[in-house]
């Protein structure tokens, strides 16, 4: 029997739905984002985003915090993302370590390329945006050290060899490259995946 039996025709629906509407965070961070690439970091008030979405300023405070937890958040939601597709890669090569670090390079790098939010970080760094500046030292630790934590703990599941320290010195090594190209690409995310697994692999061996 369908477990729908009984209940209207579009009650099923309406779930599905309902369960997969973004939630008031995550319809702030995007509207903040849309602010952000848009005017500028300077144009991202509480008042503007509770204007954007339909809800009171204090809502959004309870939501998100100060504008520096806003920052915050943005920050960790792309680096979820980001690691997400690195989790993905690593799943999907088991057994061979250059190739997990390729295809997560490949994907990452790929996902960088149409990412509006980091297109205005880059402008930021470039000067376009210098009350960006402050907030983006403040954060990018997340960026690297989120990134370091998770490499590091998959890259436990492979046999190299190599002590501890040198190991530790190579995932900040692979991370910090792909994060440079995150930020100033050089060439295709395929052919910059392919550059980083050659060095990896000598590293790594």
């Amino acid at each position: 029997m369908s477990i729908l039996a009984g209940r209207p025709a579009t009650e099923g629906v309406v779930g599905a739905l309902a369960s997969a509407a973004p939630s008031l965070r995550d319809r702030l961070l995007e509207a903040a984002v849309q602010i952000m690439t848009t005017a500028g970091w300077g144009r991202v008030t509480m008042a503007r985003l509770a204007d954007e979405v339909g809800v009171s300023r204090q809502t959004v405070y309870n939501e998100i915090g100060t504008k520096n937890d806003l920052a915050e958040a943005m920050v960790m939601r792309e680096l979820d993302r980001f690691l997400a597709g690195v989790t993905q890669s690593f799943d999907e090569n088991p057994d061979d370590l250059i190739a997990a670090i390729q295809h997560s390079a490949r994907r990452v790098l790929k996902y960088a390329e149409d990412n509006a939010l980091l297109h205005a970080v880059v402008s930021a760094t470039h000067g376009a945006d210098t009350e960006l500046l402050p907030l983006l030292t403040t954060h990018s630790e997340y960026l690297l050290e989120g990134a370091k934590l998770v490499i590091g703990e998959r890259v436990a599941d492979y046999d190299v060899d190599l002590p501890e320290g040198r190991l530790e010195a190579s995932i900040d090594m692979v991370v910090r490259l792909v994060l440079s190209h995150v930020m100033q690409p050089t060439a295709t995310p395929a052919r910059t995946a392919d550059d980083i697994a050659w060095i990896a692999e000598r590293v790594l061996g």
